[in-house]
């Protein structure tokens, strides 16, 4: 009985077996978590030290691109990988706030920066899918990211992620964390921050949007390559409508402001400025140019830093000036020959009864020839000399009729014209619509450029330095050398003021020619325009108009060494103006900018002020960090050439302006306050206007970059003179007419025209006429009898203005 009782109480074996399996899986187990921790410990020891410093984050410095506006504050660019614009947190609308918690971390307010609920989710669908495809990142995770690490997906970064999501949590307040998460995040193109989304995607400021618009750019962090509205609309609606859902579940939305935010139609407009949309003003050339000089002081800082160029364009004179140029090339590209079609494609029969067939190929066509402008890429459907049909797109066909059209490419719709030249259906062409009517009219080869500066202390107005930007940065205002042609004889004349010839003054218009023997190289048989001549011309008379021979007497009798000389006080460079008689001509080489400055001087009382384009640059805070101080007219140690030589040249250009080649000017914009010269080189291959008021000179350019004839006829007065009037009807509208100042001292006027004091009738030099041949010596350069004039008058013809140095046209 007892041993019954014995056994019966006995553990059996397998009761034993498991009490000892659960004991050493308990130390077992306890082991492991000791060892865990320790390692944890370990790691956490090893780990903390090495995260990164929050200085960045408390002194939050974000890479704000560089940008640059006008005088009146229009933005013309933008430059930097990060278009961004920083917010405040109470600057931020709540809709906004809620529509972020609501997509990305509803719990944020309430978790220490890490959502262990929503880990353990996260967990368990990698465990399931075995990879790791969710994941559970908070807000303050993901700022802890963007600030420090990377995107990858590996357990090592998500260690140190979770690490430093603590740090982050302990540092900063909860709106710091959102503040930084709202003003950091990257949106898709090129957008960080959901103040730069809303101007990238709505065209609008973040305090604008609605809560439609507000869950739709809170959908987008998901995968902002993805989920952001320009690259697909779709799957960005889907994921504005999860967003709107989840802003009512949550009571950001009432029922009503739930259904009327899903009604509402969104529309996709992109704002000026942001890199899918275009500036207000085209500024390219300008803005281009400013972050040039600036990047020249700061190097690759310019593109992070926040900096704000405020430069002297002025937005309205800028976008005249646009326009102007554009359409006095399209204007000179209309006169010239047509040159036959850009290109062409195959186009089978009947394509245009098949709308997503012609539209797929007219998308190839302007992938190759993109639209440029106001010039429309398109295809000819059909060309007759009565009609031409050009397919835009299956659904916008343009019927080109108009005889005025019709007329430019005429050569191209003949039974005989060449191949190369023929309109024919397939034809690659752009289209351009007038007021009146569509014109078919090529990408223009020739180009242009123009540029204007305030007379009194040499800002730049406007700039533009070609038809294009986006086909080359090149920059014709400042670096393209160009013979200036006539446009630079004014400088000519004034140096002769100054050596005893007056306005009065005959001068002969014969021709005029040199020997090889007298040159010491090859014969020189310069010609007037027109190859018309007169016996005497008065200098007013020459320089009216634009008289060759007149120029040439007249330098030879100044001395091309002193005009050499002389022409620096007004900014041009020394060495490209060579002491050579064809220097009167317009031979040396100057760029529209050197000649804004130096028409300037002639403008504002005889003083050199250098254009500048930089007004003053900030800070990402708004603090002012450079400033220029220009050189203003009036400071006496900014003086050039004499105020008396100055008025003479102003009344002389100013009948240019009314009288001369440059009538125009004057029959036009009905002013008496504007004095101006042409210019056309050689074989016409520039053409110039340079004219001014008192208060702004603009400089107007046309030829080709690869310099060549712009065509029989082409002058300054035809080709660019058109260009220099559109911009100045905008620029001196309702600015009123400034009558000439007071005559100054040292100066009469006698019969009608100008003497100095020191240069009165009689004792001026009153005849630059031709000498007999045999007075000549062999191989001596012709002095045209001027010599023994100027000696009686104890001038020095050889002697140069030693004290002004050769000096380039600073910005």
């Amino acid at each position: 009985m007892s041993s019954q009782k014995q056994s019966s109480s006995a553990p059996s074996p397998a009761r034993s077996w498991l009490s000892r399996f659960i004991l050493k899986s308990v130390v077992f187990v306890a082991g492991l978590g000791l060892c865990g921790a320790l390692l944890g410990t370990l790691a956490l020891a090893l780990a903390w030290p090495n995260l990164p410093d929050l200085s960045a984050m408390i002194d939050y410095r974000p890479r704000v691109p560089l940008r640059i506006y006008t005088s009146d504050q229009v933005l013309i660019g933008e430059f930097g990988e990060e278009r961004r614009n920083v917010l405040r947190f109470d600057e931020i609308p709540d809709i906004m706030k809620s529509a972020i918690l609501a997509a990305e971390d509803d719990r944020f307010y309430q978790h220490g920066g890490i959502d262990w609920a929503g880990v353990l989710r996260a967990a368990l669908a990698n465990i399931v899918n075995m990879s790791k495809t969710q994941g559970a990142s908070t807000i303050t995770m993901q700022v802890a990211r963007n600030f420090y690490l990377s995107s990858e997906k590996t357990y090592t970064r998500k260690f140190y992620e979770l690490l430093l999501t603590f740090k982050i949590e302990a540092t900063l307040t909860k709106n710091e964390i959102l503040d930084l998460y709202m003003n950091q995040i990257f949106l898709g193109h090129r957008a960080y921050g959901f103040a730069a989304a809303s101007r990238t995607y709505f065209g609008k400021q973040l305090s604008e949007i609605t809560a439609a618009e507000a869950a739709m750019l809170a959908g987008i962090p998901k995968a902002p390559s993805r989920f952001n509205p320009i690259s697909n609309f779709k799957r960005a609606k889907a994921r504005q409508a999860y967003v709107l859902g989840r802003m009512r579940s949550l009571g950001y939305l009432t029922e009503d402001e739930y259904q009327q935010a899903v009604a509402q139609p969104i529309e996709i407009k992109s704002a000026a400025g942001t890199p899918t949309g275009r500036y207000a003003v085209h500024g390219e050339y300008p803005a281009e140019l400013a972050r040039q000089l600036l990047y020249g002081v700061y190097q690759d800082d310019i593109y992070s830093r926040g900096f704000n160029i405020y430069t002297t364009i002025h937005s309205k004179d800028q976008e005249a000036a646009y326009l102007a140029l554009r359409e006095g090339v399209l204007d000179y590209t209309r006169r010239a020959p047509y040159p036959g079609p850009e290109g062409s494609v195959e186009l089978p029969d009947g394509i245009e009864n098949q709308p997503e067939a012609l539209d797929e190929l007219l998308d190839s066509v302007q992938e190759k020839y993109p639209d440029n402008g106001d010039l429309l890429a398109g295809v000819v459907l059909s060309a007759s000399p009565t009609e031409v049909k050009v397919a835009r797109s299956a659904a916008e066909i343009i019927d080109i009729t108009d005889k005025r059209a019709l007329r430019v490419i005429a050569r191209g719709l003949t039974p005989k014209a060449k191949p190369e030249l023929r309109l024919e259906r397939g034809s690659v062409v752009y289209v351009h619509k007038r007021p009146e009517y569509w014109e078919l009219i090529n990408k223009p080869s020739v180009q242009a450029a123009l540029v204007s500066v305030r007379a009194q202390d040499g800002a730049v107005a406007a700039m533009v330095g070609g038809f294009d930007f986006e086909e080359g940065k090149f920059n014709r205002v400042t670096q393209a050398w160009r013979q200036p042609g006539s446009s630079f004889k004014p400088f000519i004349y004034a140096s002769a003021l100054e050596r005893g010839l007056t306005p009065a003054t005959q001068i002969s218009d014969e021709p005029f020619s040199l020997t090889a023997e007298q040159t010491g190289s090859k014969a020189w048989n310069p010609k007037n325009y027109g190859r018309a001549y007169e016996p005497m011309l008065t200098m007013r008379q020459g320089l009216y108009k634009s008289k060759n021979m007149v120029s040439i007497r007249i330098m030879q009798a100044v001395g091309p060494q002193y005009v050499q000389d002389y022409v620096t006080r007004f900014g041009f460079d020394r060495s490209r103006q060579p002491a050579v008689l064809p220097l009167a001509l317009g031979a040396g080489s100057v760029t529209p900018l050197q000649m804004a400055g130096a028409y300037a001087v002639f403008a504002n009382g005889g003083y050199r002020v250098p254009p500048y384009l930089i007004d003053h640059v900030t800070d990402s805070s708004g603090k002012v960090i450079m400033r220029a101080r220009p050189t203003v007219a009036g400071d006496t140690l900014a003086r050039a050439i004499d105020p008396r030589t100055v008025y003479v040249m102003d009344d002389l250009l100013r009948g240019v302006a009314t009288y001369g080649t440059g009538a125009r000017a004057h029959r036009e914009l009905k002013r008496n306050d504007i004095g101006g010269k042409t210019g056309t080189t050689n074989d016409s291959q520039d053409a110039w206007f340079a004219g001014f008021t008192p208060k702004l000179v603009a400089i107007a350019w046309m030829g080709f970059d690869q310099p060549r004839s712009l065509g029989s006829g082409e002058t300054g007065g035809g080709a660019a003179l058109p260009i220099w009037l559109d911009y100045m009807r905008v620029a001196l509208a309702g600015q009123p007419e400034i009558p000439p100042g007071p005559m100054p001292s040292g100066l009469s006027r006698i019969d009608g025209e100008f003497y100095f004091n020191e240069f009165p009738p009689g004792t001026a030099i009153a005849r630059v006429g031709l000498p007999a041949p045999g007075d000549l010596p062999s191989g001596a350069p012709a002095q045209d009898g001027i010599g023994n004039l100027l000696d009686q008058l104890g001038a020095d013809t050889s002697a140069g203005n030693s004290d002004t140095q050769p000096t380039r046209v600073p910005f």
